[in-house]
C-alpha cells in the first residue's frame, strides 16, 4: 500500500509516501517561511499562492523520492482542515484532482489527528494514550481512544503555547518565527531572573491560557538592559510555559485514574513537542506516574505531508474514504 499525503493547512506545502509497513518512502517539505519572515507572521493570501505556486513541484519530487510512477499509487490523503481556507483549497483539490484522474480513493484528513496519531508511524503505542497536542495554533490534552475517539480533558482558553513561543521571540528581536530561536537562547539565561505568572494552574482543570504570560512577559522586557537580561528573560519564560504544560498533564493523568482509564502511554505531538524542554518535563511527568513518554520525531512534529499519509493508512486499514465533493474545513475541531 503506497498512500501519499498532502499538507497545505498553513505555511509549508508538503506531500510524502507512506507504506502500511511504516516505511516513509519520501517526505518532502517546501517552507514558505522567507515569504512571511518580512511581515512577522503568516499572510493568508501569500500562504495560498505560494502553495499554488510549489504544490505540483512538491508532489513530484514525492514521487521522484519514492522511487514511484503516480500510476503505483494506492490512494491519496489531503489535509482538509483545520487551517487557512486558502491553502487548504489548494491541497485538497490537488489530491483529489490525483484520486480522480488515477480513479483511486481519497481520503480527506484532519491535520490535528494526524498530528495526534504521527506517533504511531515512528513508535509502537497502543490506545488509549494521553496526547499534549502543542503547536502554534493549537494546545490540548485528550485521550486518543481510537481512530477518530477523542475525549477532549482541556485547551486553551486563548492563545496556544506555540504562539506564546513565536510572539515572545518576536517581542525579543528573534524574528519569525522564533520558537526555536528563543530556546537556543534560553539555554545561555537564569530561568529565575524573573518572575513570571502561570494562568489557570490553581485551577483543577486541564485549560491552558498563555495570553496573561505573554502580557508579563512584555512588562518583563522593559527591564532588560542587556544580552544577558534578554537571555534571563528567554529561560524564565520557558521554564514557566514548560512547567505550565507539565502541571495540566499531571492534572490529567489524574483525571484519567479517577475515571480508572489505563493509559498506556504520554504522548506528545505538534510543533512545540520538539522543544528539548517541553520532552525534558513530560518525560518527567510520566515516569513519575510510572508511563513512558514518546514523541515524533522532530521533523515530524512540525507540518508534513508523511503524518497526512499516514492517517490515511489508519483510515485505509478501516475501510474510511472519502466523497470528491468533501469541502475544506478552516474549523474541525478532533472528533467531529
Amino acid at each position: 500500500m503506497y498512500v501519499l499525503g498532502i499538507e497545505s493547512s498553513c505555511d509549508e506545502t508538503a506531500a510524502a509516501i507512506v507504506t502500511e509497513r511504516k516505511e516513509i518512502l519520501s517526505n518532502v517539505i517546501y517552507s514558505q517561511i522567507d515569504e512571511h519572515k518580512i511581515f512577522g507572521g503568516i499572510v493568508p493570501e501569500i500562504a495560498a499562492r505560494a502553495h499554488l505556486e510549489k504544490i505540483d513541484l512538491v508532489v513530484a519530487k514525492a514521487l521522484a523520492d519514492a522511487h514511484l510512477d503516480i500510476s503505483e499509487i494506492t490512494a491519496v490523503a489531503g489535509a482538509c482542515g483545520p487551517g487557512l481556507i486558502g491553502g487548504l483549497i489548494v491541497g485538497s483539490t490537488f489530491a483529489k484532482t490525483i484520486a480522480m484522474a488515477m480513479g483511486i480513493p481519497f481520503v480527506a484528513t484532519n491535520h490535528i489527528e494526524a498530528h495526534a496519531l504521527s506517533v504511531r508511524l515512528t513508535e509502537n503505542v497502543s490506545f488509549p494514550y494521553l496526547l499534549l497536542l502543542v503547536s502554534g495554533g493549537h494546545c490540548q490534552l485528550c485521550v486518543v481512544h481510537g481512530i477518530d475517539l477523542f475525549e477532549v480533558l482541556g485547551k486553551t482558553i486563548d492563545d496556544s503555547v506555540g504562539e506564546a513561543f513565536d510572539k515572545v521571540a518576536k517581542l525579543l528581536g528573534f524574528g519569525y518565527p522564533g520558537g526555536a530561536a528563543l530556546e537556543k537562547e534560553a539555554v545561555h539565561g537564569n530561568d529565575g531572573a524573573f518572575f513570571l505568572p502561570s494562568p489557570l494552574c490553581r485551577e483543577k482543570s486541564c485549560d491552558f491560557s498563555f495570553s496573561g504570560l505573554k502580557t508579563a512577559v512584555l512588562i518583563a522586557s522593559q527591564r532588560c538592559n542587556s544580552p544577558q537580561d534578554k537571555a534571563n528573560l528567554c529561560a524564565s519564560f520557558q521554564k514557566t510555559a514548560v512547567n505550565i504544560l507539565g502541571r495540566k498533564t499531571k492534572r490529567a493523568l489524574n483525571i484519567c485514574r479517577a475515571k480508572n482509564i489505563k493509559i498506556t502511554a504520554v504522548i506528545a505531538a505538534g510543533g512545540v513537542a520538539a522543544n528539548g524542554a517541553v520532552r525534558k518535563e513530560l518525560h518527567s511527568v510520566s515516569a513519575s506516574d510510572g508511563l513512558s513518554f514518546l514523541a515524533p520525531p522532530p521533523q515530524l512534529c512540525t507540518d508534513n505531508g508523511a503524518m497526512i499519509a499516514w492517517l490515511g493508512v489508519e483510515k485505509l486499514l478501516l475501510n474510511q474514504t472519502h466523497d470528491l465533493n468533501f469541502a475544506p474545513r478552516p474549523r474541525w475541531p478532533l472528533g467531529e
